[in-house]
C-alpha cells in the first residue's frame, strides 16, 4: 500500500484539493484499495476548519466531494506513517524539514516535481487563482499517480 500526504500552509486550499484530486484518480482506476491518502498542514491556524469554500466549489466543479474533510496538523509521528510526504510550495518543505530533523529515506517533495516542473503550486488563498491552482495540483497528482504505477 502506498501511504501518501500532500502538505500545505493551512490545509484548507492546496493539500487537500492534492488529496481528493489523487483519491479520485485511483478510485477511477480501480486501485483504492492500494493507496492511503491523506493531507495536512504545516501550521495550526486553520485546524478543524473545513476546505475552504473556494477549493470546495472548484473540486466540485470536477465532481469531486470533500466532504468531512478538516483541516488537521502536520506532526512528528507522520514522517514514519507515510512513504511520501507532498509539500505544495518551497515554504512547506522547509516546515517539514525542521519539523522532521531531516529527510533520511528522502520521502519530502514537492508536488510539479512529479510533473518536471521546478517550482512552486502558488496559494490561492492570497492570489484567488483556484482555477491555476487546479491545473497545477491535477496535473502535479496525475504524474504522481502515474509514476507510482
Amino acid at each position: 500500500m502506498k501511504k501518501i500526504l500532500f502538505v500545505c500552509h493551512g490545509n484548507i486550499c492546496r493539500s487537500p484539493m492534492a488529496e481528493f484530486i489523487l483519491k479520485d484518480l485511483v478510485r477511477k482506476a480501480g486501485q483504492t484499495e492500494h493507496f492511503q491518502i491523506d493531507s495536512a498542514a504545516t501550521s495550526t491556524e486553520e485546524t478543524g476548519n473545513p476546505v475552504y469554500p473556494p477549493a470546495r466549489r472548484k473540486l466540485a466543479e470536477h465532481q469531486i466531494s470533500c466532504d468531512g474533510k478538516t483541516a488537521r496538523t502536520l506532526t512528528v509521528g507522520d514522517y514514519n506513517a507515510y512513504d511520501l510526504l507532498i509539500g505544495m510550495d518551497e515554504a512547506n518543505r522547509r516546515n517539514m524539514m525542521w519539523l522532521f530533523g531531516n529527510d533520511p529515506e528522502r520521502k519530502i517533495h514537492l508536488l510539479l516535481e512529479f510533473s518536471g516542473e521546478k517550482r512552486d503550486v502558488a496559494d490561492p488563498w492570497y492570489t484567488g487563482d483556484f482555477e491555476s491552482a487546479w491545473q497545477d495540483i491535477f496535473r502535479g497528482c496525475k504524474a504522481l499517480f502515474q509514476s507510482l504505477q
